[in-house]
């Protein structure tokens, strides 16, 4: 209103809130929600965030992971820089059965580096425990995209026999899961052990990471609607027995 010339002081628009029965921005959104019910709206990201945390029906939204190895989110996050050593990044690996994670740090963000995290720390996990990864999921950066037949990335998931999922550009929160495992490690881990200790090689920070990552998949009870109180690797072990089934019913 104030971009047409018109001047209205905050207690009337208040009042006029209150007489729409949209006196706070929960009311507001549902009103909104509402009136666009059934219509396309574009919406920001910002928009969307707000709709979502003011709607609980969002909160029901899931991701589609059968069991075990059905699909895994991987992302390369920065983590900082180290004195004489450069900038650090993680190779970020998450499944969405049970949020079992792997990371290993790097660096450099190289297609190399996003192949060695899976053939070095996530691979032999499931084949020692009898799985296969069948999706991976990454956004569209250079580590993760190219050329088929050219691209280190893509000729090991084609080798691997995994398919690669990509997200919408400019669209992280399609990754939520292993974003939200970033947001986990860099305010669990990487901030708190910073402000305690000095460290002069990523070998050093990757073993305590690698401590830190057994408590988080071994010990640490996890909620939400995939662990429901257990921990990750409990996760894992009884969806190995509904992995079982489908492959039953498959052959059958």
């Amino acid at each position: 209103m104030r971009l047409e010339g018109i001047s209205v002081s905050p207690g009337t628009v208040r009042n006029i809130w209150i007489k729409e029965n949209i006196e706070t921005k929960y009311k507001r959104l549902l009103r909104l929600e509402e009136e666009k019910n059934g219509q396309v709206l574009d919406l920001t990201e910002e928009q969307i965030r707000l709709l979502e945390k003011g709607n609980p029906c969002f909160r029901e939204r899931h991701v589609e992971s059968a069991y075990p190895g059905f699909l895994l989110c991987q992302d390369t996050f920065m983590v900082g820089t180290l004195k004489g050593i450069g900038r650090i990044y993680l190779q970020a690996v998450v499944d969405t059965y049970g949020s079992f994670a792997f990371g290993k740090l790097y660096t450099s963000k190289l297609p190399e580096t996003a192949v060695d995290v899976l053939y070095d720390r996530v691979m032999p996990f499931y084949e020692a425990h009898h799985l296969n990864v069948e999706h991976i999921l990454t956004d569209n950066g250079r580590e993760y995209c190219g050329r088929p037949m050219i691209h280190p990335y893509q000729i090991f998931l084609e080798f691997n026999d995994i398919k690669h999922r990509r997200t919408k550009v400019a669209r992280p929160r399609t990754n939520g899961f292993v974003e939200r495992f970033n947001r986990t490690v860099l305010d669990e881990f990487f901030r708190e052990t910073f402000r305690d200790k000095f460290y002069s090689s990523v070998e050093e920070l990757q073993r305590d990471l690698d401590q830190w990552l057994h408590l988080y998949n071994y010990e640490r009870p996890h909620r939400g609607y995939r662990n429901m109180g257990r921990r990750p690797i409990e996760t894992i072990e009884a969806g190995k027995i509904i992995k079982e089934q489908v492959t039953l019913k498959q052959t059958a």
